[in-house]
């Protein structure tokens, strides 16, 4: 199998060709082995980096085994001991340095040592032909001393890249790490100073509508008392009037209540019963919903301070939106574990998920989806959340479902509003 992201061509490929077809051209003899023996470590070393199982452990092993096969034919059918090509054994050498560690290079230098002193065997050399001289010996010391030299230099040298390399691929995570946490804060800006814009219309608002209101509501109770009781038209039109008079007029209390600064009372309290009492809720008061919770609550987490009452809507309204968007009889699982000095606890639902487009806008005020929701509730959770120094997120893919993560401090924050 190919290697993927690889080229067709590299400029290694020509200066190998170049190697070794240079080696056939000045060989002397030019014997039919020499030559086979030279194009296949040429093809060897051109293919070696395009196969994917030679990027494996075993395959750089099989690979290291080929070439030092190779080398020693090589040497072996042109002289041994005096061959021309001694330096090939450079090949299985390297290679380990580059790939290997400083064990597995030392074991390749051995055996690529080995098999060039084989030659000295009396089984290959003939002692009528051949004779060692002081000067013959100090060569050959010369030639083995120079293997291992080249190996120890090549694996400090690739070692020295490979904790360059290391470095850089920390600094870039750490980089994308603070990139996101970046991101993350300047959304949280963004979403700070929308809630803060919006929260002052909506009080301004509401305090002009709800007088306007209240004649409004007035005024149909008057008709409604001063028409004949056989007109039902009329009256059932100012019952209409009444009623929306009344739903406007909660929808403006809504206002308010998510315009009028929070006041957060931190105490000590246990994060479990608090879920617990969001999760009672949405059971007793949504039984439509029939779906099931499943409750995966870290024993780790002791009592801390926070405001039971506030951080109980914010489950109770993150639970009840992960039933609305769950299948009928699905299921919702509330995690909790504690993070380096935080506090997390997760709602995960496998509903309908939230499209890419509006994933960052559903924390706005007045921005929902539901045909009949006025975009308030994500709303509120973020700003209570904000209001104990905590950080809420969401991962969500449409069709696959949503986890909502909220992480409050294990410390309280400086000041509260």
């Amino acid at each position: 199998m190919l290697q993927p992201g690889r080229t067709l061509v590299r400029a290694q490929d020509f200066v190998w060709l170049l190697l070794f077809g240079g080696l056939v051209l000045v060989s002397p003899e030019r014997e039919v082995y020499e030559i086979e023996l030279l194009t296949a470590l040429a093809v060897f070393q051109v293919a070696e980096p395009r196969i994917a199982f030679f990027a494996t452990r075993a395959g750089v092993v099989t690979a290291l085994s080929l070439k030092l096969l190779v080398g020693f034919l090589l040497i072996g059918y042109t002289g041994g001991i005096t061959s021309r090509y001694y330096l090939i054994l450079l090949l299985p050498v390297v290679s380990a340095a580059t790939s290997l560690g400083i064990v597995g290079t030392m074991l390749m230098t051995l055996l690529a040592c080995g098999s060039y002193l084989v030659f000295l065997t009396p089984w290959y050399l003939d002692p009528g032909r051949w004779e060692l001289t002081p000067e013959g010996i100090g060569v050959l010391s010369l030639n083995v001393m120079f293997l291992p030299v080249v190996a120890f230099l090549t694996n400090q040298l690739a070692e020295s890249n490979r904790i360059e390399a290391r470095r850089y691929q920390l600094t870039a995570e750490q980089l994308r790490e603070a990139n996101r946490h970046l991101q993350e804060a300047e959304a949280a800006m963004r979403r700070s100073e929308r809630l803060a814009a919006i929260g002052q219309l909506s009080a301004g608002l509401a305090h002009e509508l709800r007088n306007p209101l209240g004649t409004v509501k007035a005024s149909a109770e008057m008709l409604a008392r001063s028409v004949p009781e056989e007109n039902g038209v009329v009256k059932e039109l100012t019952g209409f009037i009444s009623s929306e008079v009344d739903r406007a007029n909660s929808l403006v209390t809504r206002f308010l209540d998510f315009a009028r600064p929070l006041q957060v009372r931190l105490a000590s309290f246990d994060l479990t019963e608090v879920l617990d009492r969001a999760v009672s809720q949405i059971e007793r008061h949504h039984p439509p919903f029939a779906v099931r919770v499943i409750k995966n609550y870290s024993p780790d987490i002791r009592p801390f301070a926070f405001d039971a009452e506030l951080i109980e809507r914010v489950a109770y309204n993150l639970l009840l939106n992960a039933a609305q968007a769950s299948p009928a009889e699905g299921t919702i699982t509330l995690k909790t574990r504690t993070a380096e000095g935080w506090v997390e606890f997760s709602v995960i639902d496998r509903g309908s998920g939230i499209d890419a487009a509006h994933r960052e806008s559903i924390f706005n005020p007045f921005f929902t989806t539901k045909r009949e929701g006025v975009g308030l509730g994500l709303a509120i959770v973020a700003r209570i959340v904000d209001e104990h120094g905590g950080k809420i997120t969401v991962e969500s893919e449409s069709g696959e479902g949503s986890v909502f993560r909220v992480l409050l401090p294990l410390a309280a924050p400086e000041s509260n509003s």
